[in-house]
């Protein structure tokens, strides 16, 4: 797939690309939740459904649109550090999550921790947007 910059055909960035491969694969998951839930009319797992959904579909799907629209922003150290902090946090997140749901206490301070660290990769993200996009 390729898009139109000015005239001239140009290949989606390589990070935009795998963003959006990953946020497929978050899709997949969500589906797969929702319809366990339906089936077995436990809706426990909704807030994990919903941040799967949400985080992991949604919020990868739309940076890696806005990494190959804006390659130079998914060119960065910021995009990096997005990346990384957010894709390392987010699976600790879900099982933390589905855990303290299903009655493991425990779960809160991990839980904590992978919530911040999957908000410093917002904020770097935020930053990059700021400092990189120009026009």
């Amino acid at each position: 797939m390729q898009t139109t910059t000015q005239g001239a055909a140009a290949p989606l960035s390589g990070a935009g690309i795998v963003w959006l491969k990953l946020s497929v694969l978050y899709l997949i998951l969500g589906v797969a939740i929702g319809m366990a839930m339906g089936a077995s009319h436990n809706f426990t797992l909704r807030p994990v459904h919903t941040h799967v959904n949400l985080l992991g579909w949604t919020t990868l799907a739309l940076a890696g649109l806005i990494y190959s629209v804006f390659p130079q922003a998914g060119a960065s150290r910021l995009a990096k550090a997005h990346f990384w902090l957010l894709n390392l946090a987010l699976p600790v997140m879900l099982i933390g999550l589905t855990l303290l749901v299903t009655g493991n206490t425990a779960m809160g301070p991990v839980l904590a921790v992978a919530e911040s660290v999957a908000a410093l990769g917002v904020l770097a993200f935020a930053a990059n947007l700021f400092l990189n996009l120009k026009r």
